[in-house]
């Protein structure tokens, strides 16, 4: 009898480590390679730097850090979206660096040319994020206290939470943010063919064990309203991954004074970005530019329509 129940307690412990296994394999990033963009931009590539900086957890961070022609500056952190890297925020460099402020485009963990994991998630994003703001605030060239943020998709999200959970910034550019990682794990499964009961429900309280997070405390929702600086939300309006319509429930749960910029674009808005970067450019100078314990009312007002 007790062989028996040992042997049904060893085959349960086997096929939980089993799926562990195949859900980290089934949700893992791929590894972009840089592809070059940062090249093919025109500029001054001394003020371009490759840099490795102190990570999590002892790993290194892969990143360019790009100084405009005046220092010490304020800094923008960018940060990208899920199996992407830096080179797919190097759009933001050019006129971020014309404006005054040095860049810092970052590969997160299992990303770019940054060290591996064994998972990443939204969380250590966030962790990346924190970890690239800490090495800005040790720099010559940059205002320590003068620091924002630009993320895209996860990269946005992790910003988000960054900003609610730390602070110590002065604005977040959100690009094309989710409203809330369980809808985008749905969505996700159910483009696999995943059914929800019993597999797909396994599956999501499973990823938030992994992540040490429930998905209600890290979702944009949440932290948008938590977030403590100036939020400026900017979203296609033809984006299929993150529906416009989350967009306009996060500026419904964020403080009073939220700018949401509604763009011509889908989910990767590198090209959709152009007609806006002054409005960008606008929002950062002022976030930085205000006394900090002023910046909570900064207001961009572009049309949302």
């Amino acid at each position: 009898m007790l062989a028996t129940t040992a042997g049904v307690a060893a085959g349960a412990v086997a096929l939980r480590t089993l799926a562990h296994q195949a859900i980290l394999r089934g949700l893992r990033a791929p590894r972009m390679a840089h592809d070059g963009t940062h090249t093919r931009l025109a500029m001054d590539a001394s003020r371009v730097h490759e840099v490795r900086i102190p990570g999590p957890r002892g790993r290194k961070l892969f990143g360019w850090l790009v100084l405009p022609e005046r220092t010490p500056a304020p800094a923008v952190l960018a940060m990208h979206g899920w199996g992407a890297n830096a080179t797919t925020m190097w759009p933001v460099a050019p006129p971020l660096a014309a404006a005054g402020f040095a860049v810092l485009l970052l590969d997160a963990r299992c990303h770019g040319d940054s060290d591996d994991e064994a998972f990443t998630s939204m969380p250590r994003f966030a962790e990346d994020i924190a970890a690239g703001l800490a090495w800005l605030g040790t720099r010559p060239e940059v205002q320590a206290d003068r620091l924002a943020l630009v993320g895209h998709s996860v990269g946005a999200a992790a910003s988000l939470l960054h900003a609610a959970r730390a602070g110590g910034v002065r604005g977040v550019v959100s690009l094309s943010a989710f409203a809330h990682p369980d809808e985008v794990m749905r969505r996700f499964l159910a483009e696999k063919r995943v059914p929800y009961r019993p597999l797909g429900w396994y599956v999501i309280r499973h990823v938030q064990r992994v992540i040490g997070a429930r998905f209600d405390d890290i979702a944009p929702l949440a932290t948008v309203r938590r977030a403590r600086c100036p939020v400026l939300l900017v979203h296609g309006r033809h984006d299929t991954t993150a529906p416009f319509d989350d967009a306009l429930r996060l500026q419904a749960a964020a403080a009073p004074g939220t700018g949401l910029l509604a763009v011509d674009g889908d989910h990767d808005l590198r090209e959709a970005l152009a007609p806006h970067v002054a409005d960008i450019v606008d929002f950062l100078r002022q976030a930085c530019a205000a006394a900090p314990d002023t910046i909570a009312g900064i207001e961009i007002t572009p049309d949302s329509r």
